[in-house]
């Protein structure tokens, strides 16, 4: 993988590159799609090609290797070959996700125990076996195993779990080198910087991941629970630590402004759930704000989504029309909601590059974050 860093914004740290891999270019800034099990919900991969314009999406180790498992994704040859995905993946290692089974999980040195949200099982998971997973899953960019900090944790766990986050770093380095992709293809490893809301902590973890050479570096434990304006000091902390040639990526950001003060901040990559979880319960990412497609005032509204929007959907459906298909409960309003969003995101983050390149990215993002924080 290789970063081509091509244009810096003057006024603020945005940036634009390109980002290659032997599945293909990203052009960065980039918003990329979740899909989990291998499926961004309620998206055929035609649409996330043609209407969205996704050039990565993400698969999710702990999730594919519950299922479908690793011994079905290795005859497939891999999760490209399963999904029939041509395009670059990433897979995030499962830290968020042991995280998020606090009730079902045990940390200690040698890696997480964790049951099986689907029956009960229990599995370990160790720096070296998620390196392992990766490689038979088969992305792209793979992630380093870490602890996901919670947002509100206090000093001393948060330093403890940082100083175990750093150690399984170096064994999944150590594993990722003493090993070899499976497909014929080129992997890269991405590092994780953590240290939750403590300016010195975040400062140490991102000077000992840019110690580490890595392809690219990821920032994670953030939008956990900590105040937004927290978020953004820290990004601004570890991006001013982190190496400039290479690409950064902002694990589970965010909103659209989110996203806008993060590519500010200097920040290259993103995925999150919002567009498409939020989509699926009627709300709407537009240029103009968010809209609640559930509410009343837009059931006689016959004008389009968005009438410059970024994908088929925005012409082609009306408020009204979308509106009853919530209000029916039509599985058609899912997937016209979450493609609309997914396409927004990407429009959003393509802007923000085309603005970068021309220099007047600062003002753009000035008057784009006043109209996205409207509610419609």
């Amino acid at each position: 993988m290789t970063f081509d860093l091509q244009y810096i914004d003057s006024k603020t740290n945005a940036r634009a590159g390109v980002i290659t891999t032997d599945h293909g270019m990203i052009k960065t800034p980039i918003f990329m799609p979740v899909g989990t099990l291998g499926s961004v919900k309620a998206v055929h991969m035609t649409e996330l090609k043609e209407d969205i314009k996704a050039q990565i999406i993400l698969g999710n180790t702990y999730h594919l290797y519950l299922r479908p498992g690793l011994e079905i994704l290795e005859k497939a040859g891999g999760l490209h070959k399963f999904n029939s995905w041509n395009r670059p993946i990433l897979t995030d290692s499962g830290g968020f996700q042991v995280f998020s089974l606090s009730d079902n999980r045990k940390l200690h040195e040698e890696g997480a125990e964790f049951r099986s949200h689907i029956d009960g099982s229990k599995h370990l998971f160790t720096p070296e076996n998620v390196m392992d997973i990766q490689r038979t899953i088969g992305a792209d960019i793979i992630m380093a195993f870490d602890e996901c900090c919670p947002g509100d944790a206090d000093y001393e766990y948060a330093k403890k779990s940082l100083a175990l986050t750093e150690r399984w770093l170096d064994r999944c380095m150590n594993r990722f080198h003493s090993t070899e992709p499976k497909y014929g293809y080129s992997q890269s490893l991405f590092p994780i910087v953590q240290g939750c809301v403590y300016p010195d902590l975040r400062t140490a973890a991102a000077e000992n991941v840019a110690s580490k050479y890595a392809d690219g570096n990821a920032i994670g434990g953030l939008a956990v629970g900590e105040p937004t304006e927290k978020m953004y000091e820290m990004i601004e902390l570890v991006n001013d630590i982190l190496p400039k040639d290479k690409p950064r990526y902002l694990m589970g950001v965010g909103t659209p402004v989110n996203l806008l003060e993060a590519i500010e901040r200097g920040v290259d990559m993103f995925d999150c759930i919002m567009p498409t979880r939020n989509g699926r319960n009627g709300q709407l990412f537009t240029k103009k704000g968010v809209m609640n497609m559930r509410n009343k005032k837009w059931a006689d509204d016959f004008s389009p989504i968005e009438s410059d929007g970024a994908s088929f959907v925005d012409t082609l459906y009306t408020k009204a029309y979308l509106r009853h298909l919530f209000i029916s409960d039509e599985l058609l309003a899912l997937q016209i909601a979450s493609i609309h969003n997914l396409a927004f995101y990407l429009w959003l983050v393509n802007e923000a590059r085309t603005h970068i390149i021309a220099g007047d990215f600062a003002s753009w993002k000035s008057g784009m974050v006043r109209q996205l924080s409207n509610r419609l």
